[in-house]
């Protein structure tokens, strides 16, 4: 199935009027920030002159605010940004373009793609497309919401720990974090550089891979990504599937297990080798995350200060300047985040938090590896419960980290993993499953989760 065929051979200017005309009749779900008409129906214009051709010819696209696009603001959802225009654009938006895609619009995201809801947003807050009362997911909140409200067939999206698989989850669409540096992080704003990924939000699993396939592949720009081994194919054989034994414990909702057991089942009677698997070292997971992402974070952001990057507060001294154009530019959570970052990076704990983290990430790796020597694929959740709703977890931090809980593990690891939709509960919220492969696996699992597909 792909929705990506429906825009395919039809007036690319038919293509974005009606995308732009559905984002804005969606404007109360705050999933975009901004609309790039001029430049989108420049380029249908070209695209039905014959003047651009490609595999995506007309198809219109969002792409996540933290993506620089050339000449638009990108504002990675901080005041910081507010009014900064890219002088470049990302590798990702150059080879979608390329192939004559259309951007459309940017969307909403948490500030600097810090957290989990798409609340932390210097702009407000997304709402979950099935449920307003409900969050989005995030941090690519905005760019789920706007593949589920059918105002585009994909957007772009990034993870660091769970920021495509999460709103995805949410949302009822499929997303996917690829293999560490399969996809060019050149011109995205850095989170993680260590855990960034860019992936694709789709409609379908078969969106998701047309769009992945144009994306692969090396960038000089970025010394850390890899050949091009994304090839699209098919399942010729059963596969060996562990069900993670750690993702399936009674503190996670009863309807989630329920709807992931139910979706084991139609795998199994599909003939692939269902058995549960255990992996000792999750537990540790999302310790190990929150030393090594709020440190990297801390260093990513040090640029920021109102004087080599971001905007500048009005002050009479450089310490003052510094202050005032951070307290301004972060929201509470990018504080947070910087401050214990700079915390596990201080002479006197570096050795006991931050190098700790990193000798038990290696373990969690090694783990991965050991297991997938005797799996294809491994099966579980996305996140531990539906969509929460909106103010639910803010005043808890530790609350909101632990929706990451299933999601960081394959992101510490660099393994691919793909956000399946997987049902609803009884109120009517989406569930997401999570396959999770060995690196560069990207292939099969969303070779696996089309067959899954209703």
């Amino acid at each position: 199935m792909s929705r990506i065929a429906d825009f395919i051979g039809v007036s690319a200017r038919e293509n974005v009027e009606k995308a732009i005309a559905t984002a804005r009749e969606n404007e109360q779900f705050n999933a975009l920030l901004s609309l790039s008409e001029e430049r989108a129906f420049d380029r249908a214009a070209k695209v039905d002159a014959g003047e651009i051709t490609g595999r995506l010819a007309g198809v219109p696209f969002i792409a996540k605010d933290n993506f620089l696009t050339l000449g638009d603001t990108t504002t990675a959802a901080s005041k910081f940004l507010e009014s900064f225009k890219a002088p470049l654009q990302a590798t990702a938006i150059e080879k979608l373009e390329a192939e004559g895609a259309i951007c459309i619009g940017k969307a909403n995201l948490d500030a600097f793609a810090h957290g989990g809801s798409t609340e932390n947003s210097a702009y407000g807050p997304t709402k979950n497309a099935i449920d307003q009362e409900r969050v989005a997911g995030g941090s690519s909140g905005g760019s789920a919401v706007s593949v589920a409200l059918n105002i585009v067939p994909f957007a772009l999206g990034t993870d660091t720990g769970g920021s495509i698989r999460q709103p995805a989850s949410f949302n009822g669409v499929v997303g996917i974090k690829p293999t560490y540096g399969t996809v060019s992080r050149y011109g995205v704003v850095a989170m993680a550089s260590s855990t960034d990924t860019i992936g694709v939000l789709a409609a379908t699993a078969e969106d998701a891979e047309i769009v992945l396939d144009i994306l692969s592949g090396r960038d000089s720009k970025d010394m850390t990504t890899l050949p091009d081994f994304f090839e699209p194919k098919g399942l010729s054989e059963p596969r060996r599937i562990g069900v993670i034994k750690e993702f399936m414990t009674e503190d996670v909702d009863p309807e989630v297990r329920a709807r992931t057991s139910e979706y084991i089942e139609t795998m199994k009677a599909k003939g692939h080798t269902i058995e549960e698997v255990s992996l000792p070292m999750l537990k540790y997971a999302l310790a190990i995350y929150y030393i090594v992402v709020p440190a990297e974070i801390s260093s990513n952001l040090g640029r920021y200060d109102g004087i080599r990057y971001g905007a500048r507060a009005e002050a009479e001294t450089l310490g003052e300047v510094y202050g005032l154009s951070r307290d301004h530019g972060f929201v509470p959570e990018n504080k947070r985040r910087i401050m214990i970052g700079s915390y596990v990076l201080s002479s006197g704990f570096f050795d006991a938090y931050y190098l700790k983290a990193q000798k038990a990430r290696t373990l969690l790796i090694n783990e991965f590896n050991k297991v997938f020597e005797s799996f294809d694929v491994l099966v579980g959740p996305v996140a531990p419960t539906p969509a929460f709703k909106l103010g639910e977890n803010t005043e808890d931090p530790v609350k909101m980290y632990l929706a990451d809980i299933m999601t960081v593990p394959a992101s510490l690891a660099g393994l691919p993993a793909v956000s399946v939709p997987a049902g609803k509960t009884e109120a009517g919220l989406p569930v997401g499953v999570q396959l999770i492969g060995p690196r560069r696996s990207d292939a099969t699992l969303l070779a696996l989760a089309r067959q899954g597909e209703v």
